[in-house]
């Protein structure tokens, strides 16, 4: 064999000088890369890169949870130049709209307010009342009573439906009165986090799908979430009765093969629908109005009543059962629906 031959391996590959078939000392054997030093104590590899080492536990982080006072504190300052807030709620729409709000609260309802002193000052309240009407005007109503009777006069968030929402034109005007979707993270950070006041009807839809026979007679306030809200939030309940929007806006009937081919939530028969369609929400009957705000319900400590469905479903019959009592006196103190 050749000198040429014997350089070239089985599999074609020249032999090198290192072949153990010339002499050579062989490959040198393959092992795993030595591995890299150990990081220095306290510094973890995996953290973000800007994450400085701890120091002796110095930056050792607290499982404390915040405060709502603490929390607080980290929310951007109010801006008066803002025409919106973070809710949408905007200040310029609701002045513009003010003096139609007070041609009713002052002249076509004529509305009389007791109890005004119940609201506090300052900090977070949850407002419930008693829902009335076929296109109930009791919200707008409480919130110019608070705007324009309280001493601080404090701008008032409803808790409303979602249904609300999803309606391209009324959710934009809502929003902008300051109509909040009823979401448990969204009542907490307005009563909590911010100290606000929230407004909400527990009856629900069921309140205002009342025909004139029923009126004022409350329907379930639900499983009690409103009292839920306020045991998680800490803050008080303030029950509201009022009297006159069952009278304002009545229902006679209920038309449900029109409501069926039109989609409507809710197809009332009164003076105002179906005979003037859209022009119905601005034609109320001149009923004399009363809103009485009760005295607040101190709630007590969330972590002993929140998980007991019991206590927490009576503080809601109890808050009912005042309402319902108010309306009766009120009811009962009335002289003419229309002159009080």
């Amino acid at each position: 064999m050749s000198e040429e031959g014997r350089t070239v391996g089985l599999g074609g590959r020249p032999l090198g000088a290192e072949s153990l078939l010339l002499g050579g000392p062989g490959r040198v054997p393959r092992h795993a890369p030595d591995p890299e030093p150990l990081p220095e104590p306290g510094f973890d590899p995996g953290a973000d890169d800007l994450t400085p080492p701890s120091l002796d536990g110095a930056l050792t982080p607290s499982t404390d949870l915040p405060t709502p006072e603490q929390l607080r504190e980290l929310l951007p300052a109010v801006e008066l130049a803002r025409d919106l807030d973070d809710w949408g709620r905007s200040e310029r729409v609701v002045s513009a709209l003010d003096p139609l709000l007070d041609f009713y609260y002052r002249y076509w309802f004529r509305v009389d307010t007791e109890g005004i002193e119940n609201l506090p000052r300052d900090g977070g309240a949850l407002l419930v009342g008693n829902h009335s009407g076929a296109l109930p005007p009791d919200a707008p109503m409480i919130m110019q009573a608070i705007r324009h009777e309280h001493g601080s006069a404090r701008p008032v968030y409803m808790l409303g439906d979602h249904w609300l929402k999803g309606l391209p034109a009324v959710s934009a005007l809502a929003s902008k009165l300051g109509v909040v979707g009823a979401h448990p993270a969204n009542a907490q950070r307005l009563l909590a986090e911010e100290g606000q006041l929230a407004l909400v009807f527990p009856e629900g839809t069921k309140g205002t799908r009342k025909v004139l026979w029923q009126r004022y007679r409350l329907r379930r306030f639900g499983r009690g979430g409103f009292v839920r809200t306020a045991l998680k939030a800490r803050v008080p309940i303030i029950p509201i009765a009022l009297i006159g929007g069952e009278e304002a806006m009545p229902t006679f009937a209920h038309m449900r093969l029109l409501q069926r081919m039109t989609g409507l939530l809710s197809a009332p028969f009164n003076h105002a629908f179906p005979h003037f369609g859209p022009l119905a929400p601005l034609i109320y009957m001149p009923a004399k109005f009363r809103i009485r705000f009760l005295d607040p319900v101190e709630v007590p400590s969330p972590a002993e009543t929140l998980a007991d469905a019991a206590t927490v479903q009576s503080i809601a019959e109890e808050i009912r059962a005042r309402i319902q009592g108010a309306l009766d006196e009120m009811l009962a103190e009335r002289r003419s629906v229309w002159l009080g």
